[in-house]
Protein backbone atom coordinates (compact mmCIF):
# COMPACT_ATOMS: atom_id res chain seq x y z
CA UNK A 1 0.00 0.00 0.00
CA UNK A 2 1.50 3.38 -0.80
CA UNK A 3 -0.15 6.70 -0.01
CA UNK A 4 1.04 9.89 -1.85
CA UNK A 5 1.41 12.12 1.27
CA UNK A 6 4.11 9.94 2.78
CA UNK A 7 7.45 9.62 1.28
CA UNK A 8 10.55 7.98 2.45
CA UNK A 9 13.98 8.87 1.50
CA UNK A 10 17.04 7.21 3.05
CA UNK A 11 19.25 10.44 2.78
CA UNK A 12 16.28 12.26 5.47
CA UNK A 13 15.65 11.62 8.86
CA UNK A 14 17.62 8.66 8.23
CA UNK A 15 15.03 7.19 6.05
CA UNK A 16 12.08 7.37 8.46
CA UNK A 17 8.94 7.69 7.21
CA UNK A 18 7.79 11.80 6.28
CA UNK A 19 5.31 13.96 5.27
CA UNK A 20 5.33 15.00 1.54
CA UNK A 21 9.25 15.22 1.80
CA UNK A 22 9.20 17.40 4.79
CA UNK A 23 11.75 17.40 7.65
CA UNK A 24 8.23 16.15 10.00
CA UNK A 25 8.11 12.58 10.30
CA UNK A 26 4.41 10.46 10.75
CA UNK A 27 5.63 9.20 14.08
CA UNK A 28 6.06 12.85 15.59
CA UNK A 29 2.21 14.09 13.77
CA UNK A 30 1.03 10.70 15.30
CA UNK A 31 2.73 11.89 18.90
CA UNK A 32 0.70 15.35 18.54
CA UNK A 33 -2.39 14.20 17.11
CA UNK A 34 -2.18 11.73 20.43
CA UNK A 35 -1.35 14.36 22.95
CA UNK A 36 -3.79 17.28 21.29
CA UNK A 37 -7.12 16.24 21.61
CA UNK A 38 -8.39 19.42 19.46
CA UNK A 39 -7.00 18.89 16.22
CA UNK A 40 -7.00 22.81 15.58
CA UNK A 41 -3.72 22.50 18.43
CA UNK A 42 -2.32 20.75 15.89
CA UNK A 43 -2.75 22.57 13.09
CA UNK A 44 -1.62 25.54 15.16
CA UNK A 45 1.66 23.85 16.32
CA UNK A 46 2.35 21.89 11.68
CA UNK A 47 0.53 25.04 10.32
CA UNK A 48 2.34 23.12 6.82
CA UNK A 49 -0.18 20.12 7.24
CA UNK A 50 -3.62 20.04 5.48
CA UNK A 51 -6.63 17.54 6.47
CA UNK A 52 -7.14 13.95 4.80
CA UNK A 53 -10.06 12.59 3.62
CA UNK A 54 -12.78 11.51 5.68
Amino acid sequence: MTFDRITMNPAQMNGQPCIRNMRLTVKRVLAALATYPNHEQVKQEYPELQAGAS
